[in-house]
């Protein structure tokens, strides 16, 4: 698969997750073989554009591989100015969120409430692929509800506009996270449109990976929630399409190092005292794969408040891997 003129080394890839798919934690997902990250969605209100969080978010300093960034807003000048500051700042590729189901993203018409005003839709695509000088792609659900469901028609939007690839989620807005992600729009747009689709919702597992793919037609998948606490998953899911078990799992040892590795790059991007506040979700998430863990080592975890006593705490909580 390709986006522009960017070959993508497979087609298994990470969604861009808020307070999640920061720059370590892409690292990570790289090293265990996502064929393309994306980073955190950041804002392309001009009173919020060098913010130190907003900068962080899209923070690519040393990043391997391609660098994708995702910018959020309502206003085609707005975007088409977030779309160049990030290219400036080594951005290759711009992705543009319309898929946020979020209350206080899309109370201000933000995310995946542009979707009921394709008209709109159409102007912030235009400018920002005619501002930037990378391949702009497209994040978006089936629809705002079960009764408009405008995935094909802003999918059309998307390729007149000059989108280079476009991820649909299987769900509405209005859906969130609930229920089941249906597949059968995201069928629907791959045969009305010639730029790539990529399909995205509840793919957990390598079988999931393979079936996706098969029943929509997509030219890859992304994962999103699934990948917290397992970046292997990416690792699992190629061996499994070369014919691999899919029960595929990294050595204990590599487990452990991934997970220190992991908190000390938080460490490092953040500063201790951000760092260890933030790492407590990734330890919860790594932690969630072991029922052996007692509920008192994990609150031993969460109460830790020293960079040395959480990584301390963690390795002694998983010393049964070595």
């Amino acid at each position: 698969m390709r986006i522009g003129p960017y070959p993508l080394a497979n087609n298994v890839l990470l969604a861009p997750m808020a307070g999640i798919t920061d720059r370590p934690f892409r690292e990570i997902c790289k090293r265990f073989g996502a064929g393309l990250t994306v980073s955190e969605m950041t804002a392309s209100n001009p009173a919020l554009r060098l913010h130190a969080r907003t900068l962080l978010k899209s923070d690519g300093e040393g990043e391997s591989g391609l660098r994708s960034v995702q910018i959020l807003g309502t206003d085609p000048v707005q975007m088409a100015e977030a779309a160049r500051f990030n290219v400036e700042r080594g951005a290759h590729i711009i992705d543009i969120n319309m898929g946020c189901p979020a209350k206080k993203v899309c109370s201000v018409a933000a995310g995946s409430a542009l979707l009921r005003d394709e008209a709109l839709v159409g102007n912030i695509l235009d400018a920002v692929v005619n501002a930037a000088c990378v391949p702009v792609t497209l994040k978006i659900r089936t629809g705002w509800d079960l009764h408009n469901r405008n995935a094909v028609r802003i999918a059309e939007i998307a390729e007149a506009a000059g989108i280079a690839a476009l991820t649909v989620h299987g769900r509405t807005r209005a859906c969130k996270f609930n229920g089941e992600a249906e597949y059968d729009t995201i069928t629907a747009v791959k045969q009305a449109v010639g730029i790539p689709v990529i399909a995205n919702g509840d793919i957990d597992s390598p079988e999931k990976a393979r079936f996706v793919l098969a029943a929509t037609g997509a030219d890859a998948v992304m994962i999103g929630r699934a990948a917290c606490g397992n970046p292997w998953l990416f690792e699992q899911i190629r061996y499994f399409f070369q014919g691999g078990d899919k029960h595929w799992q990294p050595a204990p040892a590599t487990i452990l190092s991934t997970i220190e590795a992991h908190l000390e790059q938080l460490y490092g991007f953040y500063g201790e005292s951000a760092g260890v506040k933030i790492a407590r979700k990734h330890i919860g998430w790594y932690l969630g794969r072991f029922d052996s863990i007692s509920q008192d080592v994990r609150q031993s975890l969460n109460a830790a408040t020293i960079a040395t006593d959480q990584l301390r705490l963690t390795r002694s909580a998983l010393d049964f891997l070595t």
